[in-house]
Formats: structure tokens, sequence, C-alpha cells
């Protein structure tokens, strides 16, 4: 179905949710509206106020640039340090001995109570951001604008180098640690780092993930790092060291004094902070950037108005390091609020499915934030397992990284919230910088409604538009654009501007296009309804079609691949593969077993495909592009549509029989 048909699919438009905690009616909405409306029109006025919420070591002269669009800056002439904003303003004041961390590692006892656990103070977290960063710069040279990559699991570690790079004005990246040797390899040749930090390895489902090795050989892919830094969270004795270029980051700390002070480094506003990868529909991953001043600014209202965090309360992100809300809204926002956060190392469900929510009831967490593929996984488990620990703390979930269903809203809502709390489906991406959708209890109360994103932010002018860019009336499905720019907005794509451009800002001149298909009610709550691009988003993680075709064809037996997303109930999306043999390879079920693992060791577990389908075409035009939209349809079902472009309608026969050939395969339960 394209932009700007009507909706087939029945959502709650109509249905309005509030309890006695969160109690709001639809007559809240206009009120609403006429808030928004007021911090839209006078943007540099309403962003300025929140940015003098923070500390900045010098003011700004310009709330916002837009001299040279796309290329928006923020904030400028003014300066600020993200770490002195994490942790030493909050040194200065009460929080100085308040629980910053609460860690958890996967490792349980025969009683399932965790055996790994370690608690920082504001204090304690000062004084180690204060030694790695002397470390870093001392002993490693490392210094203002030199780039450093992260490869590691969720560990405190990773949080205190994130602080410490920061202090010292250098930027970072943080990597998947689930990435292969060829993904990492892909991001650090891109990235350049002068350093490398890692660990030896972490647990995962009670197995060890060697994560030094998987470093080394993908610095033989991509060298240039002067060294590379390790921490021992399994204390493994068989790491391999290079002479000269790798070091312990213990053994690196033992000469820096206990009361080592940096002062943290003024960092120009528009200077940029950290770069993060995405997919993309060119196989080449892109470097997002951000900035300071801007991205600051922008976490900071995030955690205010969004997940309006209280003192008093416990916040748990589970989202990884390696992507946006790791790196946001663990690493930054909630240290930028003085909260004590949990963190956790491994597996959502081990060594039982009732993990996450033992954690839960051991530290009362409060405030809750995760995604909806996590929530669908428990969804299958069953109400029991939640429903065997106290849950009360429980005060708001919110998730992210793709579209919640309806159904793990009310799952959510009644099941672990008791129908006594609130529930937010937050919409952002790594572009973003922040979380431009969502209801905000922090800045006005509205109705909940089962699935929705809500209503755009204030100081967020979003809309629904058509393929001309004109916009949509309620009810109408079509492209989600940003029409004014934010602070939290990415500031390119590092090292290809051109590449910026074209991909965000030429679709809609003068609208930032999310690629994302999207349809607004009558109240103007928004639902995102997925991507409109070639890009598949496997359980919040963002994956290009044409990088996991490239690495089908990168396997000796395989000619040409075609790949597709398809709806799942747990994951959001899920790949298809359809593959094209070599003549001489045979295409059976131990061919798609190795590709299975193929895929694996190259891209990584996440973009392991669903199905792999062997056939001698694929739908092409004649220009040579393949029409994944045939694909998808004969897959998921639906009307063709338009093959006046296509090359050899006897492409379609040949993929359509292949289809029906695995279908009688899975039915026969024949092993894939």
């Amino acid at each position: 179905m394209a932009a700007g048909q009507d909706l087939e699919v029945k959502l709650p438009f109509d249905t309005y949710v509030s309890n006695g905690r969160y109690r709001a009616g639809p007559e809240a909405i206009k009120a609403y509206w006429e808030l928004h409306g007021r911090t839209v029109k006078d943007l540099e006025g309403y962003w300025a106020s929140i940015a003098r919420e923070l500390e900045w070591f010098r003011p700004w002269e310009r709330v916002l640039d837009a001299s040279n669009p796309p290329f928006y800056k923020w904030f400028v002439g003014g300066e600020l340090n993200l770490s002195y904003l994490a942790i030493d303003r909050h040194v200065k004041t009460w929080r100085r001995n308040k629980l910053a961390l609460i860690w958890e590692g996967e490792p349980v006892d025969q009683t399932g109570y965790p055996t790994d656990r370690r608690k920082f103070t504001y204090y304690d977290l000062w004084r180690e951001v204060n030694r790695v960063a002397c470390m870093l710069h001392c002993n490693f040279g490392i210094g203002k604008g030199d780039h450093v990559a992260l490869y590691m699991p969720m560990i405190p570690e990773v949080l205190i180098a994130i602080l410490a790079i920061w202090r010292i004005g250098a930027v970072h990246t943080t990597i998947f640690s689930g990435f292969s040797v060829e993904a990492l390899a892909d991001r650090l040749a891109d990235f350049k780092p002068r350093m490398v930090i890692t660990a030896d390895g972490f647990w995962r489902r009670g197995k060890v993930v060697r994560l030094k090795d998987i470093v080394d050989k993908a610095l033989e892919k991509a060298p240039g790092a002067e060294a590379v830094l390790v921490v021992r969270r399994l204390g493994l004795n068989d790491v391999p060291m290079t002479e000269g270029r790798d070091w312990f980051w213990e053994d690196s700390l033992r000469g820096v004094k206990q009361n080592a002070y940096v002062e943290p480094l003024p960092v120009k506003s528009e200077d940029p902070s950290h770069i993060l990868y995405t997919s993309g529909t060119t196989g080449k991953p892109k470097g997002i950037v951000h900035d300071t001043g801007g991205f600051a600014v922008s976490i900071y209202a995030d955690m205010k108005q969004v997940f309006a965090v209280r003192d008093d309360e416990i916040y748990w992100c589970t989202g990884d390091i390696g992507w946006a809300t790791g790196a946001w809204y663990v690493a930054f926002g909630p240290f930028l609020m003085g909260l004590t956060q949990v963190m956790y190392e491994g597996a959502p469900d081990f060594p039982q499915p009732d993990r996450w929510w033992s954690i839960i009831e051991r530290y009362g967490v409060n405030v809750f934030f995760t995604s909806p593929t996590a929530i669908r996984m428990f969804m299958r488990y069953g109400e029991e397992w939640p429903r065997k620990h106290d849950l009360s703390t429980l005060r708001a979930i919110f998730t992210v990284g793709e579209p919640q269903n309806p159904e793990a809203f009310w799952w959510m809502y009644k099941v672990l919230g008791d129908e006594k709390i609130f529930v937010g489906s937050t919409w952002g991406m790594t572009e973003t910088g922040a979380v431009p959708l969502d209801i905000a209890p922090g800045f006005y109360l509205l109705p909940m409604k089962p699935g929705t994103n809500g209503p755009p932010r204030p100081g967020y002018d979003i809309d629904v538009v058509d393929d001309k860019g004109n916009l949509l009336p309620p009810g109408v499905r079509g492209y989600l654009v940003i029409r004014k720019p934010w602070p939290g907005m990415l500031h390119g794509i590092w090292g290809d501007p051109e590449r910026y451009v074209t991909t965000y800002w030429s679709r809609f001149p003068g609208m930032f296009y999310a690629g994302d298909y999207a349809i607004k009610d009558k109240d103007g709550y928004i639902w995102v309804l997925g991507r409109a691009d070639e890009v598949i988003k496997v359980a919040g993680h963002r994956l290009g079609t044409y990088e996991l075709e490239s690495a089908f064809i990168s396997h000796p037996a395989v000619a040409e691949a075609a790949v597709i997303g398809i709806p799942d109930p747990m994951k959001g999306e899920v790949p298809i593969a359809f593959v094209i043999p070599r003549q001489e390879a045979k295409a059976d079920d131990a061919l798609r077993k190795e590709l299975r693992e193929h895929i694996r060791r190259v891209i990584g577990p996440i973009a392991e495909p669903a199905q792999i389908y062997f056939v001698t075409k694929l739908p092409k035009t004649r220009s040579g592009k393949i029409m994944r939209r045939v694909l998808k349809t004969l897959v998921v079902g639906g009307q063709i549509g338009d093959l006046t472009t296509l090359e050899d309608e006897t492409s379609v026969d040949e993929v359509k029989r292949a289809f029906e050939e695995m279908k009688r395969e899975i039915a026969g339960q024949t092993t894939p």
C-alpha cells in the first residue's frame, strides 16, 4: 500500500487509556496543541529556555545558525563539557554520595541470585572517570578531536570510558558487541580511531564471548589504531596481546593516582561529541555525527519531559551501549539527571524467563525503558513469570526500536503494571538524537492510546506527507517528516556530506525525511508504521538490504542474492533471502545451513535470515534494479501490481515456485 492511501488495518485511534495515577481524557488534547503551537512558533526561544537549565562554560551567541541548510548549527559560540554535566555538577551537591550505578552481571548462583554486582556513587564514578581520563591523555596522548572506538559489553567500564573521553574533548563511537569481524572492521575503517577499547570477553547465555579475538581479526582488515585497551571482564589467561599496541586497562591505571583530577575541557557546542553507525541501503554503514551542545539539550529535554524522572527513583534502560538507545539513555541521560540507574550485562531470559522481572523487583525499578521485541518475547513465555515477582514499584514503561503493537501495550499495562502505570511508545532514530514523538507526561499529561507514538513533542514540527510533500489529513498513510531543525539532529554523515543531503533532505526539499511510513489520527497522534525504504528493522536494529545481500554474495557458492524484510510478531521484521547459487553449487539444506552460519559470521546473529529460498532468476527492472516489492508480495500476499518495468516475467514464476516448494518442505518438517 502506497502513501496517500487509506489505512486498511484497524488501529485503536479512539481508545483512550488513563488510570488513577495518570488521569487524562480527550479534553486535554486541545490544550496540549495550544502549548505545542507556541513552542514551534518560537522555536529558538523555546529551546533556549531548555538550554538555560544546563551549565555552560560560555553562553551561546546564537541559538540557531540556519545560514547553510541543512547543515544547521545550534547554540553557536557556547562551550560546555558532557562529562562535567554528567558527574561534576552532582559531586558539588548532596548527590555526591548518591548511588549512580547498580551493575549486575549475568552469572547467578544456585538460588538464582547474581554473583557479580558492583555499585558506584556519583563520587565513585567521578574519581574513576578522572583516573581514566588521566590515563588516556597522559599514557596514550588522547586529546581533543581524537577518535576512540569502543567495542564493549554492558559493563561499568564502558560508561566510565565514555565520560572520560568526553572529559578530554575526544570523540568516540560505540560498536555493538554482537557484531562480527567484518561488521566491526567496516566501522573501524571508516571511523579511523587512534585507540580501540574492548574487553577480554563477556557472558551471554552462560557462554563466554571472546571480544579481544574479534578485535584482533578486525584490525587485520582495518589497521591504523595505535593502541588497544583491554578490560579484564572475565580474567581470561590466554588473551592475545600485541606488544607495543595492546594494554590491559587495569595495568594502565596502576600508575595513576587515586585522587587524579583532569579539568573538563570546554568544548564548542557545534563540535562532534560522538559518531554512531547505522546501516543504509547502499551497504556502507553511515557514521551519524552528533554535536555537543544540541545533543546535551535534546537528551536533557527527553529525560525531563518523556521519562519524567524524579530524584528518588530507580531507572533502567535495557538498550545496548552499541546502539543509540544505550549510547544516549544509559551512558548520558540518567547521569545528566543525577539518577540511580541499573545496568545488566546478560541475556534477558537467562537463566530463566523471569531474569528481568527479578531485577526490577530486586532494585525497585520505577522507570523501565526497553523494546517491543523483548516484550513480545516475554509474552510468549506467559504471564506466570512476571507474576512471580513484586513489580509494584513500576511507575512507567517506555519502548523504543520499532512500532509497539496494541497487544504489547495491553500486556505491559495489565500484566506488568496492574493497570496503574504509564506506557509510552517512543519514536526516534540514530539520526534524531532524541525522542521527537511520544506522549510526554513530564510536560503535559495526555491520554494513552494502545500502540501510538503520540503527538510531536514540544519544539518538534513533525507531520505526515504524501509523495509530493503535501500534508495529509488524518487517517491517510504517508511519509513521516520533520519540517524544522531541532537541537539533537544529526550534523552530517562522517566523511560524506553529500550523502547526508541526498539521504535525508532531497526527497522532500526543506524537510527531513525519516524513511518511515506513518499515519495521524484525528487527535494529531502519530502512529509510525515501519520503514518505507529498503532497510530492515530487526528487533530495533536497522540492517541494510544491500549490506545483507553483499554478505550473501561474499560466499563462494552464491552468484546473486536479494533480501527483504517481512513482518514478524516478535522482532518486528525478519530478513528473508532469495539466493541464486553458482552453477557448481548444490542448492540443498546443507547449503542453507552453511549460508545461515556465514551471515552470522559476516554480520552477526541479528542478521540471520528466517528463510532462504533458492532461485535461478530474480525479478529486476530493465536497469538491473531488484524489484523487492515483488518478492515481498509473493511472501506476504497481496497484489503484485505494475510489472511493466520487469526485465523477465518468468522470474516471478521462478520465485513463486521456490516459495511454494519451501512451504511444502516446512509442512513436511524438513530441516531448513
